[in-house]
């Protein structure tokens, strides 16, 4: 059996090679190296992908958050709403620009943030909600529409974890995440469903003159050359991880399927146990697109599977141990810890195994039965 990785980006990279190279090569013989062609022709490619009006490539993902909030013109003060259960680039871009973060509590079976939670935090001095898509799957971007809609709020999809995922609307029709808010924010992360080789990101939307406004944000607030029309700052996607995006991205409805199957597989195998809670997965569905494969082991033995899995050298992520109410940077008395029920259970359950399109059978098999022999 071949060594289990958490993430098998050199396996990714065999097939991909002489494609990358060929972009790279173009890259380095015309010196193009910041806003070149390859990063405008990947622009390109990825709106046409999402089918989004205008894709603005960035530096990073954290990034990708704040000129969204910028490019809104969110003022100090203002409340923004989004989950405790997930990564801190989320409330840490809402804090820097002098924002309000209002965390609030998660479905534990979906992950994502609660519906009644959002409407029971909203006050007046609320102007936006951060959904976001977490492991790979949709918020209920539906219902966080009607809500933004009845208060007037705006709405920026966190889809760093979730690039190629569908919403289902409840009429059938089929829309890619991070084009249904305001505005969606994304990460290109070596790790991510569709990464680069170093750091990247993106901000998606279909408002002209909000695109117009993130165009400028990006690039320290020009659109001509040293006219400053608005705040800005220096986040440009460089043109050789655009050439591994642009590689990358014709399949990355593969990777995801691929995942979607292992994810099959994994929980076939450990559904036999009823102490592990393995994540839904609707049959025949595109939603969930799998970035993390996380499982709730909920017999009170989380942390010694980690120490058992890390002594038969199989990785595993815990995404995340600690909530965001409770860290110090974010502690606020406004928080009651009978206001996040959910996010307290999730952060002693919740364990993430290796997952990603280089995995094989063999691999699940081994990893499977060593949790439930444990567990």
């Amino acid at each position: 059996m071949k060594r289990i990785q958490m993430v098998d980006l050199q396996g990714q990279y065999a097939p991909l090679k002489a494609q990358i190279q060929q972009f790279f090569n173009e890259v380095l013989d015309t010196a193009a190296f910041i806003n070149g062609p390859q990063v405008h022709a990947f622009q390109k490619e990825l709106e046409n992908y999402l089918q989004v009006k205008h894709v603005i490539p960035c530096a990073n993902g954290t990034d990708a958050l704040q000129i969204a909030m910028m490019g809104l013109g969110l003022k100090k003060g203002d409340e923004v709403i989004t989950a405790d259960f997930t990564f801190a680039a989320t409330v840490e871009v809402i804090a820097l620009l002098g924002l309000t973060p209002v965390l609030v509590d998660v479905d534990k079976d979906t992950f994502n943030i609660n519906v009644e939670a959002i409407k029971k935090a909203i006050t007046p001095k609320t102007k936006a909600i951060v959904p976001v898509h977490l492991y790979g799957r949709p918020a209920n971007m539906e219902e966080i529409m009607k809500i933004a809609k009845e208060h007037n709020l705006l709405v920026i999809e966190d889809n760093a974890q979730a690039i190629g995922a569908d919403f289902t609307w409840s009429n059938g029709k089929k829309q890619k995440l991070g084009t249904i808010g305001h505005v969606g924010a994304t990460s290109f992360f070596p790790s991510k469903n569709l990464g680069c080789y170093g750091d990247g990101g993106a901000i998606f939307t279909n408002d002209d003159q909000l695109a117009h406004i993130l165009r400028g944000v990006v690039n320290h607030g020009m659109y001509i050359r040293y006219h400053h029309d608005v705040v800005g700052v220096n986040s440009r996607l460089d043109s050789l991880q655009a050439c591994v995006l642009r590689a990358k991205l014709p399949y990355l409805d593969t990777y995801n399927q691929k995942r979607r199957a292992f994810a099959h597989l994994y929980s076939e195998k450990l559904q036999v146990n009823s102490h592990i809670i393995t994540p839904e997965i609707p049959q025949g569905d595109t939603s969930h697109v799998f970035h993390q494969y996380t499982i709730r082991i909920t017999n009170g033995k989380r942390d010694a599977l980690a120490e058992h899995l890390s002594k038969h050298s199989v990785p595993f992520g815990i995404y995340y141990p600690i909530p965001l109410h409770q860290q110090k940077a974010y502690s606020d008395s406004r928080y009651k810890e009978q206001d996040f029920p959910a996010t307290n259970e999730l952060v002693k359950e919740v364990i993430s195994l290796p997952m990603h399109t280089e995995l094989d059978e063999e691999q699940i098999n081994f990893i499977t039965k060593l949790i439930t022999d444990f567990v």
